[in-house]
């Protein structure tokens, strides 16, 4: 707190903390620190000779708030504080040099300088101002806010928190900007923002934000990582245009002013001791004093979203395979290829095999770039694995109906538990082929739970179908040089399956 020529003054505490302390309205970190301040300096006492008659409620347009007391010899004071820009256009007169005098263009200079010299050093500034002609009245409004005298300044160290430069760089690694937006003067956001690694070289202000229609800004968005001055409507227009461009926006805030670009953006992140407005209007509150966990956040939901996609488009295309592996045994076979409670049976097998995939490891490379649902994705691999499958399925018949000799109504037992063995190994199999863009178990191995779930299902399906429990599923066992086949077979799926996987990567630039 300091006087408007920069010299420490408690007087300009004093009014300050009059104004934070009578003011109705939720107080905000600013107040608190002012109140606190204060207290802890002795100034508590000073409360007892005021009371209030009214007050002038803070607005963002007018970035200021004041209140009007009245001491016990009945004089009158208004007492504002606010962003110095629009409280200097308020003030006529100025204390300096021990006297009041008009706050002429030179002394203005001077007075900037003193609050650009420390709002350059990362102080956050608010000026302070009174008056004491104030009319005998009971309400005031924004047109008494005139003809202020100007006392001085206060500053407010807000330092970045420790994990912000590196939580920033986390998520640059992982494919996500980062953009402020605060309604804090240039010199104390560049200065903040310097430190944290984001990029200061160029910055915009809430005037130029207003001067530019939406084809502007929506360009802008794009190469200006740093807002200063910002209303509260003008921080939701700028996510408003980043979304309109195609990105995902998460926003993160606990003012007041947060509210509406929380409520605009995609994900809204708040902290658990932030205002309850901007708690109400987030989608999520973060319980931890620590940054990085918004990285965390990023990487546990990739990974999460990986898995689905790992399920859908194995489910889909394995589907789709078996659809037309049914389609061709419906025209050729004099029998079902698989009854009723086989194939429910496998699709349990099948199911009980992907319980792991929640719990699944995903590749680091999947997770260094942001995903979005696309159909198009699925599609054409459906259009590719589904057919595959079908491939070797009916290889599979072959072999059954030639080799095995499954070739009539009477050995329909058999034929049907070979494709069962068959269908539901190579499903368990397709898993760990479908799981990664990598080679599978050399360069990228699933997490324990899917090796568990894989292999247990893979061993209780060999144990039923090479054993009398066929017979529980109206099967005959099926013998055992039918095995080196299913594994030709199940080899064969798996070798196809990586040279697919390099053609498809290399038509279409990814896997999942």
């Amino acid at each position: 707190y300091m006087n408007a020529s920069g010299e420490d003054d408690d007087r300009v505490l004093r009014h300050a903390y009059l104004n934070s302390h009578f003011q109705t309205g939720l107080k905000n970190l600013l107040d608190l620190a002012v109140i606190n301040r204060a207290v802890s300096n002795g100034l508590a006492n000073i409360l007892s000779v005021y009371t209030r008659v009214d007050e002038i409620p803070f607005d963002f347009s007018r970035r200021r708030m004041s209140v009007v007391l009245q001491d016990e010899g009945g004089k009158r004071q208004l007492v504002t504080k606010g962003a110095v820009d629009e409280m200097l256009s308020i003030c006529s007169f100025v204390e300096w040099e021990g006297g009041v005098m008009p706050l002429t263009a030179d002394i203005e200079e001077r007075v900037r300088a003193v609050y650009e010299r420390e709002n350059a050093d990362g102080l956050r500034m608010i000026a302070v101002a009174q008056k004491n002609e104030v009319p005998s009245i009971e309400v005031f409004g924004v047109a008494d806010e005139c003809d202020m005298v100007l006392l001085g300044f206060v500053g407010f160290l807000d330092p970045p928190k420790e994990s912000a430069a590196a939580a920033i760089n986390a998520l640059r690694d992982h494919g996500v900007r980062t953009v402020v937006l605060t309604g804090d003067s240039e010199g104390v956001a560049v200065k903040v923002c310097g430190k944290v690694g984001v990029d200061v070289d160029h910055y915009l202000t809430g005037k130029d934000v207003e001067a530019m229609d939406d084809a502007e800004l929506s360009e802008s968005v794009e190469s200006c990582s740093l807002f200063a001055k910002l209303a509260p409507a003008q921080k939701a227009r700028v996510v408003r245009a980043l979304q309109q461009n195609g990105h995902t926006v998460g926003y993160m805030g606990d003012g007041i002013n947060d509210a509406p670009p929380l409520h605009q953006s995609d994900v809204g992140i708040s902290v658990d001791s932030a205002v309850d407005i901007a708690k109400e209007t987030a989608d999520i509150i973060l319980l931890k004093k620590d940054l990085m966990v918004l990285e965390e956040g990023v990487v546990e939901g990739r990974k999460t979203f990986g898995n689905i996609i790992k399920y859908i488009k194995m489910a889909a295309s394995g589907n789709f395979g078996n659809m037309i592996s049914v389609i061709v045994a419906s025209l050729f076979l004099p029998f079902l290829p698989m009854l009723p409670i086989q194939i429910l049976t496998q699709n349990l097998l099948c199911d009980f095999s992907q319980m792991g995939i929640p719990f699944d490891s995903v590749d680091a490379d999947y997770l260094r770039k942001p995903r979005k649902w696309e159909t198009r994705s699925i599609k054409s691999f459906i259009g590719v694995m589904g057919p595959l499958s079908s491939v070797f399925d009916i290889l599979c018949y072959a072999v059954m109906w030639w080799i095995m000799g499954a070739n009539s109504p009477a050995h329909a037992a058999l034929f049907q538990c070979g494709w069962f063995v068959f269908g539901t190994a190579s499903q368990v199999v397709v898993i760990h082929m479908i799981r990664t863009a990598k080679t599978p178990f050399v360069h990228s191995r699933a997490a324990a739970p899917l090796m568990l779930s894989t292999a247990l299902v893979a061993v209780i399906t060999l144990v039923v179908g090479f054993s009398v429990l066929a017979t529980g599923l109206d099967m005959t066992a099926l013998p055992l040089r039918f095995a080196p086949w299913l594994v030709l077979l199940l080899a064969g799926y798996c070798l196809s399956t990586q040279v697919f996987k390099a053609l498809y990567i290399r038509r279409f630039g990814e896997w999942l």
